[in-house]
This record gives C-alpha cells, sequence and structure tokens, in this order.
C-alpha cells in the first residue's frame, strides 16, 4: 500500500492451523480511536461523542463504537492470526456490555472447526475488559494454503 509502511509479512497457511489454536491481544480505546472511527465511518452517534448526551444515558457517560471492539478481532485474524491472506466471509456478534474510553480490551480468536481442504476456518471469538465480558462472535475465514483444484 502506497505510503503506509506495511512490515515484512509470512502470509497464513491453512496447513500450519489446528483446533484450540487460539490469538489474543489487548488494545486500548481512546479518545482519538472514537473520533477517528465516527470521522471514517460517519457513526456519529451523540452516545460516543457527547459529553451532556452520553451522561443522560443509561451508561452515564461516552461509551466506544462497539464495532471498534470488532474491528481488533479483524486486526488479528488479517496480521496475525491466521494472517496476512486471510479473507472474512462471514461474523456473527452479540454486544454485552459497553467499552469505555480509556479501557483496555483483550480480544481472544479461538480456531473452533478446520477444513483444510476448502481452506475454510471457524473461529470463536470474545473480547473482555477486565473479567467483563463485552463481546461474543463467531467468524468464519478463508485461509490460504489449501490444494489446488485440478
Amino acid at each position: 500500500m502506497e505510503g503506509l509502511f506495511m512490515p515484512e509479512v509470512k502470509e497464513a497457511d491453512i496447513k500450519e492451523l489446528a483446533v484450540g489454536q487460539s490469538c489474543t491481544t489487548v488494545n486500548m480505546v481512546s479518545e482519538a480511536d472514537i473520533v477517528k472511527f465516527s470521522e471514517v465511518t460517519g457513526d456519529v452517534n451523540p452516545i460516543h461523542l457527547d459529553v451532556a448526551y452520553a451522561k443522560r444515558s443509561v451508561f452515564g457517560e461516552r461509551i466506544a463504537h462497539g464495532m471498534i471492539s470488532a474491528g481488533y478481532i479483524s486486526a488479528i485474524f488479517g496480521t496475525r492470526f491466521p494472517g496476512p491472506g486471510s479473507i472474512y466471509l462471514s461474523q456473527s456478534l452479540k454486544f454485552k456490555a459497553p467499552v469505555r474510553i480509556g479501557d483496555s480490551v483483550e480480544s481472544t480468536v479461538t480456531i473452533t472447526e478446520l477444513n483444510e481442504k476448502r481452506g475454510r476456518v471457524t473461529l470463536d471469538c470474545i473480547c473482555r475488559v477486565g473479567e467483563v465480558i463485552v463481546l461474543t462472535g463467531e467468524a468464519r475465514l478463508m485461509v490460504p494454503g489449501r490444494p489446488k483444484q485440478v
């Protein structure tokens, strides 16, 4: 990608994966993350941006967009595990609790199904803030490395 530093990365290979393997990352949600996400997506819901509005909400303060946590999962898939070349096929998500500015979100993905012949992987996805589960879901990916069809 022109203008963006991209370190050399090893492409994902389905032959190196197994059911039960997992990967975890931790990301802190910042004010800048919320502002940038709003700018990029156009999601300017005042629950995320307006202090006075958010104070009157059920949460009592501003909360992060739920899709920021979902984005941490996407980042794992595309950069770490399975890694570059992985393609999203589907994702289900359940938002269980709010994430606030300054929270550290621990995101974990775990392989639950693997079909090497079709190049498909199913993963359980979970995000936590401390002991609180804030997001759960399941993703299906296409991963490089499957045998070529003749």
